[in-house]
């Protein structure tokens, strides 16, 4: 009996060392117990692993902001020369009068209403390029900015060159057709429109056609979604300001009579839902590998977002930094912040 009740005193002490038994690690937390025979209080040190985080890396990759730069040049080309040969199969306006619009029909046409509209193009374009310049990681943000307008474009230039709709304004000036599509003709058409920046503000834009779908309205909601996107959260106003003048300005498009409705609707759509399912795909790591389950990976321009995006690991954090050496002051100036 009495050996009995040894081994059971034995086995229990052995379970509460193995209980009690501390394993090594990399650096110590204080642990206060008390003895229970000295009524004293004993420190112990618990060796607890110190955990290991990996920060996310935002490559520069210059090079791949300037092959889309390269990308954006030649789509913005390609929507010019398209420009230039629609302007020869638009139809006559003495014979073709403007489409039935429920906002044109209802409202007289102000031309000095463009050039509003182009002005706070101006102003919002001018914003944005000022904000990606003092954006930390700008060359991703640029990227990022002329993949998507190069895509804008692509798409715009097959869209105005499919179907040709009759001129919305009958008080736009639109340049006599040469009833010619030489090269050479088409060429000097692109260039002239090139050298304006395809604005009509500066009297370079006189070829008529690009209403499927409207440039004004990708150039002002582009501009208001990338200053959402991009600059501090605490800059409120600003991004009221830029909703404000993206909604004003394509108000005054319409009421310039500079694009049918249609086309609005049309820009609208097509700009949110590109740079919306862009920078979903890009702040998710999971949506980098076209599968079976992921349906956004079948977009036709997936693969070269896959070429400009795969170094860029998650979200990229809305920090700001001054681009030059000089003056140094300005560095201790405009604090890194992400608020």
């Amino acid at each position: 009996m009495l050996n009995h009740t040894s081994c059971l005193d034995c086995t229990n002490v052995q379970r509460r060392k193995e209980y009690e038994e501390v394993p090594e690690e990399s650096y110590s937390l204080p642990y206060n117990q008390t003895n229970i025979n000295s009524g004293e209080t004993v420190i112990i040190k618990i060796d607890v692993p110190v955990p290991l985080r990996e920060e996310p890396k935002f490559p520069k990759e210059k090079w791949k902001t300037f092959i889309s730069f390269v990308i954006l040049a030649a789509n913005f080309i390609l929507a010019t020369v398209s420009l230039s040969l629609v302007h020869e199969r638009l139809p006559d306006r003495n014979l073709y009068k403007p489409l039935p619009d429920i906002f044109l029909d209802n409202v007289t046409a102000q031309d000095w209403a463009l050039s509003v509209s182009e002005i706070l193009i101006m102003l919002t374009v001018n914003v944005c390029v000022v904000l990606i310049i003092l954006h930390k990681h700008r060359f991703i943000v640029m990227r990022r900015v002329f993949l998507i307008m190069a895509v804008l474009y692509f798409m715009r230039s097959i869209t105005m060159y499919v179907t040709v709709l009759p001129v919305s304004s009958t008080t736009y000036f639109c340049s006599p057709k040469s009833n010619s599509t030489a090269p050479l003709i088409i060429a000097k058409r692109a260039f002239q429109l090139i050298s304006g920046f395809g604005l009509s503000i500066n009297g370079k834009h006189t070829y008529c056609g690009d209403y499927i779908y409207s440039g004004h309205t990708v150039m002002l909601v582009l501009g208001y979604l990338i200053i959402a996107e991009y600059s501090p959260r605490r800059f409120y106003l600003l991004h009221w300001a830029a909703w404000i003048s993206a909604l004003i300005g394509v108000i005054f498009v319409l009421i310039a009579h500079g694009h049918y409705t249609i086309d609005v609707l049309i820009a609208y759509y097509v700009t949110t839902r590109l740079f919306w399912t862009y920078h979903t795909l890009a702040n998710n790591n999971f949506l980098l590998k076209s599968g079976n389950n992921n349906y956004i990976g079948r977009e036709w321009w997936f693969t070269y977002f896959k070429y400009f995006e795969k170094n860029v690991r998650g979200p990229v954090p809305r920090q700001y930094e001054w681009p030059l050496p000089w003056p140094r002051n300005f560095h201790s100036k405009l604090p890194n912040r992400e608020s």
